[in-house]
């Protein structure tokens, strides 16, 4: 069975998913760490902290973490919504992406934002974060204003719906754990973070 069937089926509370993802996570990493990258040797289990090490070259290798950001970004009463092209679900989500080297979480809001709608943001601000261990990613949840232009220019290499969609319209998603859906109802219920003057 599959994470994502895992998901869909499960009726336990929210921990329990929580569970699974972090169990994936680690049997990927793993997986993917017996042999040393640096000199080919077998690996083995630190003995004091989650990791492994090379008894040849003595290499530590910790758990892949990818940094993704989550974005809401709001223009009035709307927040925009997207479809990525390159998924066949049937629910709307937020504009996302993964922070790159040498780049901080603003920063990485701000170009993931201008390259998926062509739009200019503002006012960022942290909103909160979520484990997500089928990809090795923690995804940090944010929300920002519209800055000028709010007419969407998107890529459609990436996207195949861009939308502006008023607070009362909005439908979340088919269940109500993931940080994407959270953060549309947030925004739904008034209840979004604002910038303090």
């Amino acid at each position: 069975m599959t994470l994502k069937e895992i998901r869909q089926k499960m009726k336990e509370p929210h921990s329990y998913m929580y569970v699974a993802y972090t169990a994936w996570h680690l049997a990927e990493w793993y997986r993917d760490n017996h042999f040393c990258g640096r000199c080919g040797n077998e690996t083995h289990h630190c003995e004091n902290e989650r990791a492994v090490i090379c008894p040849k070259c003595g290499n530590i290798i910790y758990p892949r973490i990818i940094p993704t950001v989550i974005v809401g970004v709001i223009n009035g009463n709307k927040i925009l919504m997207t479809k990525y092209a390159n998924r066949d679900l049937p629910y709307y989500a937020l504009v996302a992406g993964f922070v790159e080297i040498g780049e901080t979480l603003e920063e990485c809001v701000a170009r993931e934002v201008m390259e998926e709608t062509g739009l200019h943001v503002k006012n960022i601000r942290y909103y909160k974060s979520q484990p997500w261990g089928d990809v090795q990613d923690i995804l940090m949840g944010f929300y920002c204003d519209v800055d000028g232009d709010s007419s969407i220019q998107m890529d459609k290499g990436e996207l195949k719906e861009a939308l502006w969609i008023e607070r009362e319209a909005i439908q979340g998603q088919t269940d109500d754990w993931s940080l994407t859906h959270h953060m549309m109802m947030t925004f739904k219920d008034g209840r979004e973070p604002i910038l303090e003057s």
